[in-house]
């Protein structure tokens, strides 16, 4: 996949079917979406692409609150790839952008750069000078120019329509359980391991932090059944987000106990995948009473851990005897005539 992260970088792109759209946290609507555009890019012998923004166009309107990012743009653009598509235009939304009329938009940048020959959309896609572009627009336009529009209707799970907004509130108020339903994916952190004060070492419960980023959406302070995820093995794991409170003040972190690992992993990169909030953070009296908590705590994330193990195992069970039976002869169609 070729990647272009500002607009004079385009050049040569070849005739295209274009996804548009702001995409943070590529969620199952956006894979739709993105899907039908690759799809077709193979039907027509077009290439594929999706053109995005690397900051949300709203953290440029005046007194607005910044939009806090799901993915990091390397996430992002990994399952981007991961899609099939050729190419991805991940450039700065500018005020210049922001101020262009919706049929300047069209022309100078969908037409005349990404040589667009088909766009695909979701129902609620703005573009252009105070939004002021939408599907109708990019349909009028490409009735004369040429090209054809694709907009995808509201994506519906379990009657929620699928948005990266309602991704950011499951996450900021602890639901991650939820988040799976929604990404096709566990929320994650990653990032490089720093180190902390070593406490957790000292209690018999090392683990491996994480510094938060103020630009990221991230779970509310508490206790998390998660994964581990280092050098492409996914290890069971308990994690804290937090600051803290009961041996100091803090800046919010992440701290993950990783169970039945003993290496030292300071400086190496880590993914932490979460599953389950169990409890909120608590200042303890002392520490042994925090060492006694941190106790339940994992007794409890192993207990969901052990479910969740037995549920893949009867999985696999299950569409194994469904694959055997599949393959099975027919009887009455093997039968002989007797």
């Amino acid at each position: 996949m070729i990647i272009f992260e500002e607009l004079d970088e385009i050049r040569d792109m070849e005739p295209a079917a274009v996804a548009l759209g702001n995409f943070d946290g590529v969620h199952l609507g956006h894979q739709k979406l993105i899907s039908k555009a690759v799809e077709c890019a193979k039907q027509r012998e077009l290439k594929s692409a999706v053109f995005t923004f690397s900051n949300h166009p709203r953290d440029l309107l005046p007194k607005a609150k910044k939009v806090k990012s799901i993915l990091y743009k390397n996430e992002k653009a990994e399952i981007i790839e991961s899609l099939g598509v050729d190419y991805l235009i991940n450039i700065p939304f500018t005020k210049e952008i922001m101020n262009m009329d919706p049929v300047s938009f069209i022309e100078e940048i969908l037409l005349n750069r990404l040589h667009m020959k088909a766009a695909f959309c979701g129902f609620n896609y703005r573009f252009g000078k105070e939004a002021a572009g939408n599907p109708r627009v990019l349909e009028n336009i490409g009735i004369d120019r040429g090209f054809t529009v694709y907009e995808m209707p509201a994506y519906r799970i379990k009657g929620n329509v699928v948005s990266s907004s309602l991704i950011r509130t499951m996450i900021a108020s602890g639901q991650v359980e939820r988040c799976k339903t929604y990404m096709g994916r566990n929320y994650e952190i990653g990032g490089e391991v720093v180190v902390g004060n070593r406490l957790g070492r000292k209690l018999g419960f090392p683990t491996s932090n994480l510094v938060i980023d103020p630009d990221m959406v991230t779970p509310p302070n508490g206790v998390y059944v998660t994964y581990c995820d280092y050098n492409g093995v996914r290890y069971p794991s308990v994690t804290n987000v937090g600051n803290k409170p009961t041996i100091g003040r803090y800046g919010k972190n992440v701290e993950t106990h990783i169970f039945d690992f003993d290496r030292e992993l300071y400086g190496k990169k880590i993914i932490v995948e979460f599953l389950k909030k169990t409890r909120d953070e608590v200042r303890f009296d002392d520490v042994k009473e925090l060492s006694e908590q941190i106790v339940r705590d994992c007794r409890e994330a192993k207990e969901y851990h052990e479910m969740l193990a037995e549920q893949e195992r009867q999985e696999q069970e299950f569409s194994a005897a469904a694959r055997k039976e599949k393959a099975m002869p027919d009887d009455d169609e093997n039968r002989e005539d007797r």
